[in-house]
């Protein structure tokens, strides 16, 4: 299942949890729960960190971290919303770990059951994660519906201010944070971005022409597309409040300016 610099890993993060009297488990999560683990995953490490040493330990988690092997980087995960992630590269050879710091009492919201690798105590770990509170993992179809049409706004105001870039990203962003998601979500699967979205029947075929490079006429090629499959996506599962004037407000504005 793991490679040998992943299982190395893996080796030394489990020898240091069981030598930290701080830390009462260590769980997996990510692709090692969810499946489609392989060569070129990530260890998403979960540490579970008694409550009275949790602000000392994750005050220190870069040292933690350097104590694990050859720290090539690693920093915090602020810009995911979560100060207690640590994102690290060890190596050579590269590997990309996750350590993130929490008590066992935050654990719930978890949008999967993590796995146990190790517990000081493995039986009341395998209860507390049996009995976690998890968040759903999909978006309803008003959360897309009330943030498609700004988005989808903010990138035609790129695209004809001839900011190609900004245009480029902004359309990545709403392939990302919508597209996908909603092309998993549409066939009963578990929304993870764009992740492993090659595999899913249809999408490949359904995402390629909302992709453009860097040209002007491209670029408003793949906007039409990327309107035109939100609206596919969102006819299979309508919101119940439609924004208003939506689509044709936003395709009349681009008109205009094209």
């Amino acid at each position: 299942m793991f490679s040998d610099p992943q299982r190395a890993a893996l080796d030394r993060t489990l020898a240091a949890c069981r030598g930290d009297a701080r830390i009462e488990a260590l769980l997996g999560a990510g692709s090692l729960v969810t499946g489609g683990f392989d060569a070129q995953s990530d260890l998403d490490f979960v540490v579970v960190v008694r409550a009275d040493s949790h602000a000392a330990l994750l005050g220190g988690a870069k040292a933690f971290a350097a104590g694990l092997g050859p720290l090539v980087s690693a920093f915090t995960g602020e810009h995911v919303g979560e100060p207690r992630l640590l994102i690290c590269l060890y190596g050579p050879p590269l590997v990309h770990v996750d350590l993130k710091f929490v008590t066992a009492a935050d654990l719930d919201g978890a949008m999967e059951r993590p796995r146990v690798l190790w517990a000081r105590d493995p039986a009341a770990m395998e209860r507390r994660v049996a009995t976690l509170s998890l968040k759903p993992g999909n978006h309803e179809a008003q959360w897309f519906e009330d943030r498609a049409w700004m988005w989808l706004h903010y990138s035609a105001t790129k695209l004809l201010r001839g900011e190609l870039f900004e245009a480029l990203a902004a359309l990545d962003f709403f392939r990302e944070m919508v597209l996908g998601p909603m092309l998993r979500r549409n066939a009963g699967e578990r929304a993870r971005g764009l992740r492993r979205i090659e595999g899913l029947a249809g999408a490949r075929d359904k995402l390629v022409p909302t992709v453009a490079g860097y040209d002007r006429a491209a670029l408003e090629r793949a906007w039409r597309a990327t309107v035109a499959l939100y609206l596919e996506l969102r006819a299979g599962d309508p919101p119940p409040l439609p924004a208003a004037h939506m689509p044709q407000a936003l395709l009349d504005f681009i008109d205009r300016g094209a």
